[in-house]
């Protein structure tokens, strides 16, 4: 009496480099999975800049949140947030920290946010090729102003990468696409994508409120300097909405 055999897609699950049948990576669909199930993270692009807005989850009881970062400075006209496994998005992170840093220096210039994002994910798409690596398992946001304008970018974990004008991702994204493609506007001011942003994340997050668990950074267009609001703006905000 023999053994019973395994599922047809154990075979094909090992490996990065092995398509199944109908031409999966199976890998590369985990990390997706991890992607949906990190935290809610959400951007939005309108003429007067670019907006962020991620949530913070308590770990442990006497978690210290306030050093805790899911929004991140890039370059000073760049920030970013990561969504999925946190080990996984600070070392990306850091690496686009390297790559803005080198073209500074190298060419006297800020980087384009697209060029920088395509960096990132020329990184990410070669972890799905060879035997012996995963996928990181994470999606980058990545929102700044460049020469072109504001501009939002999603780095995914195949290493392909999307412009949005509004985007959430995390395990509430669905809840936040709610509200996003009900009430995004490009003509909104920068100040109204902040109050659109949240509404998203409180729609999409079982969470009570709070300035200590949302992190909100902007970049505006006539500046071109990426900030993190303050404690006091985020409560602000937050009584605004």
């Amino acid at each position: 009496m023999g053994f019973p055999q395994p599922p047809t897609v154990m075979g094909y699950d090992r490996s990065t480099a092995m398509f199944s049948p109908d031409g999966r990576l199976f890998q590369v669909e985990y990390a997706f999975e991890a992607v949906r199930r990190g935290w809610t993270a959400i951007g939005v692009r309108v003429k007067e800049g670019v907006v962020l807005v991620a949530e913070k989850r308590r770990t442990a009881p006497l978690a210290d949140m306030a050093k805790m970062e899911k929004i991140m400075r890039i370059d000073e006209h760049i920030g970013a947030s990561s969504v999925g496994l946190g080990g996984d998005g600070r070392i990306l992170i850091d690496y686009a920290r390297l790559v803005a840093i080198r073209h500074r220096l190298l060419y006297g210039e800020k980087i384009s946010v697209e060029y920088l994002t395509r960096q990132v994910c020329d990184v990410m798409q070669s972890y799905t090729q060879f035997a012996g690596v995963r996928p990181f398992g994470v999606a980058i946001i990545i929102g700044g102003v460049d020469d072109e304008g504001p501009q939002l970018y999603v780095a995914e974990p195949s290493g392909q990468y999307f412009a949005y004008r509004a985007v959430a991702l995390g395990s509430g994204s669905g809840q936040a696409y709610d509200v996003l493609e009900r009430e995004y506007r490009e003509d909104l001011s920068l100040e109204d994508a902040i109050k659109l942003a949240l509404r998203a994340l409180l729609k999409s997050t079982e969470q009570k409120p709070s300035p200590e668990l949302i992190e909100i950074g902007v970049v505006d267009v006539k500046t071109r300097m990426f900030r993190k609001l303050g404690v006091e703006e985020r409560k602000k905000y937050l009584e605004a909405v």
